[in-house]
Formats: C-alpha cells, sequence, structure tokens
C-alpha cells in the first residue's frame, strides 16, 4: 500500500511510532508542508536528515525510512518559527518523491512485521536483556529520568517497549535511525542490546569521573570550611588569622606558578603544615622562608638569547683585546644554537695566568647572549654546603651558592661563572670539588637536587665557566667535564692595544679627565710597561696609569695648565725610579751561569741557574728552596754528565774530588718543575769543562738520563719572559713544534727558536766551544 503525503526533513531530531514529541520549525518548505498537512488530514511523513547543516535538503539528503505521524497541536512562536506537537503513527519507507517545491510531497510504504510463536523464547530473552541494561542505564545516568521506566513498563508490546527506550536513551542521531530501521522485532532488539551495552560502558565511565570530581570537590569544600574554623580560633585566640593569610597568599602564589608536580606537592604540603601553626612557634618562620624559596626560583623563565653572530662579535671585540680563541668558541656557540635551540650549555674553563680577562670576559659573553650574569667565587671554599646546601635537619640552613645564584639571576639559562676554581679545598666538612661533580655535568645536572630544597631543579640550560690560574690543582674527575681554554700571557704590543683602549679610557673617565686634558704619548705607555710592571696581565699596568692620571689632576690643578702630555720623562718624574732594569743576560758570557725559562701563575718569567765546582768528595748541593722535580732533574743531569763525561769533555773522575753546588738566585721563592731538567745541564758541562755559556741564549725543557730532551707546556709565556729580557734565541723541545703556530706574530718575528732532540744540540748552541 502507497500514501502520498507532504514530508518534513528533522535536523538532529527522529520521530518513533506511538511517541509524542514537539519540534520546531522554520525553513520555508517545511512551513508550506505542515499547512498542506493541516488543510487535508494532518497527517505529515517525519523523516531526520543525513546532515543537519543543510539547509535545502535534496531527496538524497534524507534518510529513506521515518515515521508517518499526526499533527496535534501547532503554536506560532515570534521570528516566524512553528511550534509543533507530534505523535507518531507507523513506520513507513519512501518510495517516490511527488515533489520537491514549494514543499516535500513523498509516496510512502507501511512497513509491517508479523511475529510467529516460535520467536516468542528468544524476544522473550532479548527483553528481559533490554530491560536489564535499561534499568542499569538509569541507575547509572542523570539524563534518563524514573519516568521513563514507569512508561517502559506500562507497555506490552515489545517493538513498542523498545522505541521508547531508543527516543529516551540514546543519544546519536545514527543509532536511533538504526533501530527506526530495523522492521524485524527481533533484530531491533539485538540492535538495541549492542547499543546499550556501548552506551552503559560509557555511562559508567560518566559515573565514576562523576564520584571522583564530587569527592575532591567535597574535599576542598572540607578545607575550605576547616580553614575558616580555624580562622576564627585564631581570632579569638587573638592571632588575627596573620598565620592563615601568610599560608593563603603562599597558595595563591603557587597556584600562578609553573613548577613541576613533585615541587607543587611539596609546597602544598609545607603550606598545609604552615596552617596548623600557631602564630608564636618557632616552626612558622622555618617552612615560610622554605616555601618562599620554592616560590622565589625562576622554575620555568628564561631569557631570550641575542643569536646575532655580527652582534656578539661586536661586543667581544668591544670588552676586549685579543683572546681570540674565546670569542671564537662563543660564536661557534651561538651559531649551533640558532640552529638547535635546546642545545645544553657548554662548561668553559678559562686557564691563565692573573690580569689576563678571565672573568671580564665572562661578563662580555653574558652581555653578548643577552643572559644574565652571576658569579660564585670558590676561593678557599672548603664545605660541600656551601654547594650543595645544608639539609633542613640543621638550625639555620639555607640554599646552596648554586640555587641562590640562580635565584639571584632570575632565570634558568644565566651564564654563570664558578671564580679561582682551582683553589677549592676540603675537609671534615666535606669536599666541595666533589659536589661540583653534579653542577658541571651536563648528563645529571639537569635533575641537580639541593640538600636545602630536596627537589630536583634543572641546570642544563645554563652557560657554565670556570676560572682558574693553573689547572693542576684542580681534580682530574672535574677537569675532564670542562673544555679547557688557555688565556696565556699578553705580549707587550696587546698590552699596547689594551691600555689604548680599555685602560686609559676607563682611568681617563675615573678621574674626571677628558680626552684632550690628559694624554699619554706612545713612548710613555711602553715606558711604563717595560720598566714599570713586569706581570703575564695588565692590572698592575692599570694601577700605574691610574697613578699617572692622579698626577695630571695634581698638575692640572696646581699649575692651572688646560691639558697635560705624559711624555718618558714625565713617566720617571711621576713614578719614581724605575722598578725593572735591562735582564742579567745583556751581560758577558759566564762559565757555569744559563738563563732558563718557567711558567708560573702570574706568567712566565727567567730564571738564573748558577754552578760552581771546588775541591770534594763528589757532593751535589742544591740550593734556592727547589721542589722534588727540580732536585730530580738535577740528579739527572749530573749522572748524564758522568756517564758521557769523555764525549764532553769534563774529565772521567771529577767527581771523586769535586763537589759542585747548583743554586738558583731569589732563594725566598719556591721552584720546581721538570723544564729546568736541560738548563741544569748545561751549567754541569759549563762549569766542568771551563767553557762559558752564550748570554744571549735561554733555554727550556725536560732531560732524560739518555739525554733526550722531552717537551714542555707555557712555551708562550716563556718566550714573552725571553723576549722581555731582551733574549733573541731560545732553545726548546722538537716536541714543541706545533705550539709555535700558537705564539704570537711579534715573538716569531724577534726571537730564534731553535729545536733540540738531544742534549748535546743543546750544548752546542749554548756553550762557546772556544
Amino acid at each position: 500500500m502507497s500514501n502520498k503525503m507532504p514530508m518534513v526533513a528533522l535536523r538532529d531530531v527522529i520521530v518513533f511510532p506511538y511517541m509524542s514529541l514537539h519540534f520546531e520549525v522554520g525553513r520555508e518548505k517545511s512551513v508550506a508542508a505542515l499547512e498542506k498537512a493541516m488543510e487535508n488530514d494532518q497527517i505529515i511523513f517525519l523523516a531526520a536528515q543525513k546532515d543537519k547543516e543543510v539547509s535545502d535538503p535534496e531527496p538524497g539528503d534524507i534518510f529513506e525510512v521515518g515515521t508517518v505521524s499526526k499533527i496535534k497541536q501547532i503554536l506560532k512562536l515570534p521570528g516566524d518559527i512553528i511550534r509543533v506537537l507530534v505523535k507518531g503513527l507507523y513506520r513507513a519507507k519512501i518510495t517516490a518523491f511527488s515533489q520537491t517545491a514549494p514543499y516535500l510531497e513523498v509516496e510512502t510504504k507501511h512497513l509491517v512485521f508479523e511475529t510467529t510463536p516460535d520467536d516468542k523464547p528468544k524476544e522473550q530473552a532479548l527483553k528481559r536483556m533490554v530491560m536489564g541494561l535499561f534499568e542499569q542505564m538509569i541507575n547509572l545516568s542523570s539524563k534518563v529520568s524514573a519516568e521513563t521506566l514507569s512508561s517502559v513498563n506500562s507497555v506490552n508490546d515489545v517493538g513498542q517497549m523498545a522505541d521508547i527506550i531508543a527516543s529516551d536513551i540514546l543519544f546519536e542521531l545514527e543509532d536511533k535511525q538504526k533501530v527506526l530501521e530495523s522492521i524485524d522485532i527481533m533484530e531491533r532488539l539485538e540492535i538495541l542490546v549492542g547499543i546499550l551495552t556501548h552506551e552503559l560502558e560509557v555511562a559508567t565511565i560518566e559515573h565514576d569521573i562523576r564520584n571522583r570530581v564530587r569527592k575532591q570537590i567535597d574535599q576542598s569544600q572540607k578545607e575550605y570550611v576547616l580553614r575558616e574554623q580555624m580562622r576564627a580560633i585564631q581570632k579569638e585566640l587573638g592571632d588575627n588569622g596573620s598565620v592563615q593569610s601568610d599560608a593563603d597568599e603562599l597558595r595563591e602564589k603557587l597556584e600562578k606558578l609553573d613548577i613541576s608536580d613533585e615541587a607543587r606537592e611539596k609546597a602544598e604540603k609545607e603550606i598545609s603544615r604552615m596552617e596548623r601553626l600557631s602564630l608564636g612557634s618557632p616552626e612558622l618562620g622555618v617552612i615560610r622562608t622554605y616555601v618562599e624559596w620554592i616560590l622565589d626560583l625562576p622554575w620555568n623563565v628564561m631569557t631570550d638569547d641575542n643569536l646575532g653572530l655580527d652582534h656578539a662579535r661586536r661586543i667581544l671585540d668591544e670588552d676586549h683585546y685579543g683572546l681570540d680563541k674565546v670569542k671564537d668558541r662563543v660564536i661557534e656557540y651561538l651559531a649551533v644554537l640558532a640552529r638547535k635551540k635546546d642545545l645544553r650549555g657548554p662548561i668553559l674553563c678559562f686557564v691563565g695566568p692573573p690580569g689576563t680577562g678571565k672573568t671580564s670576559v665572562a661578563r662580555s659573553i653574558a652581555r653578548a647572549l643577552g643572559r644574565k650574569f652571576v658569579r660564585t667565587s670558590l676561593g678557599g671554599l672548603r664545605d660541600e654546603a656551601e654547594i650543595r646546601g645544608h639539609r633542613r635537619t640543621y638550625i639555620g640552613a639555607i640554599p646552596g651558592r648554586v640555587i641562590s645564584a640562580i635565584k639571584q639571576a632570575g632565570s634558568v639559562n644565566p651564564v654563570y661563572l664558578f671564580d679561582e676554581i682551582d683553589k677549592m679545598s676540603g675537609d671534615f666538612r666535606g669536599d666541595p670539588a666533589s659536589a661540583m661533580l653534579e653542577v658541571l655535568d651536563t648528563e645529571i645536572n639537569a635533575t641537580f637536587r639541593d640538600h636545602y630544597l630536596d627537589l630536583p631543579f634543572s641546570l642544563e640550560h645554563v652557560m657554565f665557566l670556570t676560572t682558574a690560574n693553573s689547572y693542576d690543582a684542580i681534580p682530574a674527575p672535574l677537569l675532564d667535564r670542562m673544555e679547557i681554554i688557555e688565556l696565556s700571557s699578553y705580549t707587550e704590543l696587546e698590552k699596547i692595544g689594551i691600555a689604548k683602549n680599555h685602560l686609559i679610557p676607563k682611568q681617563r673617565e675615573a678621574h674626571g679627565l677628558g680626552s684632550e686634558e690628559a694624554y699619554i704619548r706612545d713612548s710613555a705607555l711602553i715606558e711604563i710597561i717595560r720598566k714599570y710592571t713586569r706581570e703575564a696581565g695588565v692590572r698592575e699596568l692599570e694601577r700605574k696609569l691610574a697613578a699617572v692620571f692622579r698626577k695630571c689632576v695634581v698638575a692640572l690643578s696646581a699649575k692651572n695648565k688646560k691639558s697635560v702630555t705624559v711624555t718618558v720623562n714625565t713617566v720617571h718624574d711621576y713614578l719614581s725610579t724605575p722598578l725593572y732594569t735591562q735582564a742579567e743576560s745583556e751581560k758577558a758570557d759566564r762559565i757555569g751561569v744559563v738563563t732558563g725559562l718557567a711558567w708560573t701563575a702570574a706568567g712566565g718569567q727567567t730564571l738564573v741557574v748558577e754552578a760552581i765546582k771546588m775541591h770534594g768528595k763528589g757532593n751535589l748541593n742544591l740550593t734556592g728552596k727547589l721542589g722534588e722535580v727540580m732536585q730530580e732533574s738535577a740528579k739527572a743531569a749530573l749522572s748524564y754528565v758522568r756517564a758521557n763525561s769523555a764525549a764532553l769533555d769534563v774529565g772521567e773522575d771529577f767527581i771523586d774530588d769535586t763537589d759542585i753546588h747548583i743554586h738558583l738566585p731569589e732563594g725566598a721563592i719556591p721552584k720546581d718543575g721538570p723544564s729546568a731538567g736541560i738548563t741544569i745541564a748545561t751549567a754541569l758541562v759549563s762549569v766542568l769543562s771551563g767553557k762559558s755559556v752564550k748570554s744571549g741564549v735561554a733555554m727550556t725543557g725536560e732531560i732524560t738520563l739518555t739525554g733526550r730532551v722531552l717537551p714542555i707546556g707555557g712555551l708562550k709565556e716563556k718566550s714573552l719572559a725571553a723576549l722581555k729580557t731582551g733574549i733573541k734565541t731560545i732553545v726548546i723541545p722538537e716536541g714543541n713544534r706545533k705550539d709555535l703556530g700558537d705564539l704570537p706574530a711579534t715573538v716569531r718575528k724577534k726571537v730564534n727558536f731553535v729545536l733540540v732532540s738531544e742534549l748535546k744540540d743543546v750544548l752546542a748552541v749554548a756553550i762557546n766551544q772556544e
């Protein structure tokens, strides 16, 4: 049987048979279809759209199966909206669309399914399953009312019961349409069982979530009530609620802070403990201080790096003259950081004599990167707690210097300088060098734990820099974690450049002088460098320049001059007698006197070795406060000379009736190291053979018992010291050939380096053969 009737396409709504339902209509075609139905027998076909977003559905946009319904009521609302009440009559399927304008009209076929007695047992079983699932849904979901259960229980027809449950329980349009299209009652119940099982699982999860949320809300409400009661009690006791207000203030800060879950849990726990204390409790201040430390740390605060390579190079060149290795390393770091944003900070160790700019270059690196700068001096540090902090069990406990410096910086990626890392020491309170291993290890410092905080804090983004005068005093495990960059002594040319570009403008400004009021000639500057300073760095030079400018200020004030020009003679007047004169090496050749070269923390220096022989019993006397290594070098040199006495023309039996005395002047100064080996051996050969040593030759190198010459360190500093004293020829080991390229061009130009591998080569160069 086929019926022709007007049709309304519904959005996201499905009408089931025997169901009464309200819906609103506003589209012109839908309104026209309603008016047509009201003109006839009030019968209309209702089917759902496949996509509710389609405003003018075509036949292909509408489900084929719908419900023939009877219009019960029409109510016109403002805005051309019509509210309709309908009751579903029976299922029907569209067989054809009679028209699509001005309203939809369709021909439908009534869908009927006849059950047989054989289906009753299965039908009964499915009904029980559906009812069981439906009752569980009512218990779990607040979206299903108890009235729906009574409606279902009052219906005897199984198919109608399934339609009622589908209409009230199912939330997805596709699920409802699937039930509507099921003509077979058994199939409809089976579909409903599957959908209800899934919905029940979802409802169970929602129920569990609601319970958890309710418990959390109940706990929060409980805590709020208890806090209010505690506030009232404290007010009655005269505490004025200050403890609670402080706790509320800390908790408010904690909520705004982006920190780890562990840190948040720890802080919340301490705040809760704080709330239970009275105002006079001594523990109150301890807890508050601890929580404030947690809140004040920059857990996830990072400054933006300035990754411009030209900018960084310009800043570094402005602040420092030379130091190319340091500048190149910073530029390399920035170049890689620009490509790999999560690059861990390097750990650089600047090793060099005092006054060579190690600390100031760290500040320049921070300025070039645009990062905060913090500094910790490790000189004389003995207590491990200075690094890792004190445990909170101690009275007056505070975090260590590392955490304190990070707090001071206000970011987790500052440039952090550990100054004088070679001057740490340990005692019964622990070894701070061992504590530094965790700080300076990029593999583990992401979870650095301060004893006071007892929370992991990441140091992986910090750029650590360290300084040292010598890496000999740095423990090997700590040294292994750092990249060594050596800052050697400045050449005379470099000192002139530093003085002109940095020291003179700085001191002129410090003394309130304009550039035209006080001028130092180059010859005067060279005179100050050569005769009033003898250092690896420029600190003493800066002090001498300050003294000169003070005299300039006095001269300008006393003599009403407009300007002062500092010449060589002026320098002598201002600084009095020169402190340093020309070197010993410029005097005549002498027997048993050899110029050696030594490296110290203050840079390189010449070291005169004197040897004399006298009648005796073969004793070797060593004076001049020599260290163990230098004494062993002297013994090794003597053994070599005795073993090769014939070849060296010193007499085979000299040891039987001759005592030898080796002395190094400036006896109050300790001296040690293996590099004086060839110097001592040359002095021995000279005094025993009676041949003089060339005064213009200096040497450095370690000697073995077989006469081999081994390489040494500090070649740049030693060669600079020789050049300052006027020495033009330096004997060095063949193994140091590779180091010649690192020497300043002025040194390579003015000094003749003689490379030797055997002691006989040294003697051929240094001793006069006539």
